[in-house]
Parts: structure tokens; sequence; C-alpha cells
């Protein structure tokens, strides 16, 4: 990775080495490493499954507006030329400021109150879209669909083949159920992927990461996913869920959350990872590594997976 951290750093301006790049993480869309050299320490995200350079565009702009509006996030840095993101070596990497920091504990009353703040922060500035929220958010696999994906994952023998087949004789279609487009009312441009390991809190206070997904949805449903995976998932805190709520709305957010409907874009979410992580878990054309990884969040998601009693009860809690 010595060369790689070299050409990085040419061409992001960051001066002569030598450079050094570290793994750090892994995602479900990229590998974080840490890119060091001349006293500084930079993050670089190398995206793994190719890059969309508009959405790039737009996570530079939103990210930027953010910083307008009192929250802290990283900065994504231009190349040279000006654009966010540089392709190397059949890679495309980007990268951003370095941030220090624990990762955000949801269990704790101020980051449940800075956590609703946040987002009804977002959604006020993000009023007014207009273009339709994109497909990952709005539909999810027809039963087709998981059919033929069942047949081949029995067909490649994983451990979790007969796991997978039990969801969708079960759970699967009843999540389903609940995904539906909306319409043009309530469109905003957000974040939409506010969970607890996209936060880290420094001594500056806490710090929203991971603006890779930013884009538009409607507000009651990104409201509606931050409830739960903040609140605690099928087994929430009322307490926290309604101090959530609360900070959300005293902040000016212009949601609320009616009913198991406003969830959607969670079951929407949690279907389509199960799908493309089954998909890249049996696929001969990805790494070993990619398929364990794919392999090993299939098994994570399953185990998980909103239960809608629990989310119809966590709606009532915090409906009006």
């Amino acid at each position: 990775m010595q060369r790689a951290a070299e050409d990085i750093a040419d061409h992001y301006g960051l001066g002569g080495g030598p450079w050094t790049m570290t793994p750090v993480a892994r995602g479900a869309l990229g590998q974080i490493w840490k890119l060091s050299g001349r006293g500084t320490t930079w993050a670089v995200k190398e995206l793994l499954f190719g890059c969309d350079e508009e959405q790039v565009r737009r996570e530079a702009a939103l990210r930027d507006a953010a910083e307008e509006l009192g929250i802290s996030a990283p900065r994504l840095l231009p190349h040279r030329d000006g654009s966010h993101v540089t392709r190397l070596d059949g890679s495309y990497v980007k990268v951003y400021d370095w941030v220090g920091g624990s990762p955000a504990d949801p269990t704790d009353p101020e980051l449940l109150s800075w956590c609703g703040r946040t987002l009804a922060l977002l959604h006020r500035a993000g009023e007014g879209a207009t273009e339709a929220p994109d497909a990952w958010y709005e539909e999810c696999p027809q039963e087709a669909d998981w059919a033929r994906l069942s047949k081949d994952v029995r067909r490649a023998g994983v451990e979790w083949a007969d796991e997978l087949v039990r969801f969708l004789d079960t759970r699967m279609p009843e999540l389903a159920r609940h995904v539906t487009p909306s319409g043009p009312a309530g469109l905003v441009t957000s974040h939409l992927d506010m969970q607890p390991p996209n936060v880290l809190v420094g001594p500056a206070g806490p710090t929203l990461i991971d603006w890779d997904n930013a884009g538009v949805i409607p507000a009651e449903r990104e409201l509606a996913r931050a409830l739960y995976v903040w609140a605690g998932g099928n087994a929430f805190s009322a307490e926290a869920a309604r101090r959530l709520t609360r900070a959300y709305t005293d902040a000016g957010g212009p949601a609320r959350i009616t009913g198991l409907d406003s969830f959607s874009m969670l079951f929407a979410t949690d279907l389509n990872f199960v799908y493309v992580q089954a998909e890249y878990a049996i696929d001969p054309e990805v790494t070993p590594e990619q398929r364990e990884f794919a392999s090993n969040r299939v098994i994570d998601t399953l185990a998980t997976l909103p239960d809608p009693a629990a989310v119809t009860r966590l709606a009532t809690t915090v409906g009006t």
C-alpha cells in the first residue's frame, strides 16, 4: 500500500512523504484506511463496488450545507482538479479529514437529544426536494427474486441457506407488505444513514460521518428509521424513543410518526441489504474476503430484522 499512499497524497496535494496507509474498518460499501505522513492523518475510503460520481457531488454538497448549520462532519477533500473522488489502479477513493473519538452510545440521553436535533436541522434545511427517492429506500425484491436467490444459495451450500429460506417463508412477506413508494409530499434531502456507528464522539462533541448515502427521502421515513435504530430496535426503550422524538419536534423537525407505514424505509433497506449481501456471498467474481464479509452480514442482519409487532408498539409510543 506504500505506492497507493504516495499516489493519493500526490493527487490531493498533501505534500511529499513518506506516507503510509493502514486498514481501519470495513463497511458495506468500502474499506477505510488511515493515511499518515508529515505529521498529519487522513481517512481514505476505498470504494469496493464502483462509484456514482453524481452521488459523490450530492454527498459533498450536503456535508458542506450541514457544516453551515453547525453540524460537525469531516471534510470531503477535493482532488487537485476539484472533484471529490479519484480513480487509482481500478479503485475509486475519497479522502476525508481524520475524525477521532469513540462510537456513539445510543443509551446516552444527550446523544439521543443530539440525534433528534440534528435530524430536525437537516430536514428543515432540506425541505422542498422534488427528486424521487432512490429505489433502495422505496422498493424491495419481489417473490420471484427471492425464489431465484434461495435456489442459488442452496446450490452454493452456504451455512445460512436454510435460515434464509425460513425467513422467506415467514417474516419476509409481512415486512415487504409495508414497503411502499412515497408521494411527492414531505420530501427532504438528508443523510439517510443516521445510526450510532456513523457518529463519533470526541472532546468537542459528536461528529456525523459516512455521508455516502445522502439523498432524498420523506422526512417521516428517515425519522422512523433513526428512531428504531437509536431507541434499541425491537427491544426499544420507550424513554429513549420519546426523548429523541421530543428533541426532533422541539428543534422544528417537520415530520411525525403516523403508524407502521412510517417505517417503510427501515423495512426496505433491511430487505435490500439481506438480498444484496446474499448475492455477494455467493458471487465467484468477488474476492474471498468480500464473500466472507457479505456472508457474515447476512447472518447478522437476519438475526436482527425488525419485528412488525415491536415496530407497531414503537409507533404507538411516539405517535400523536
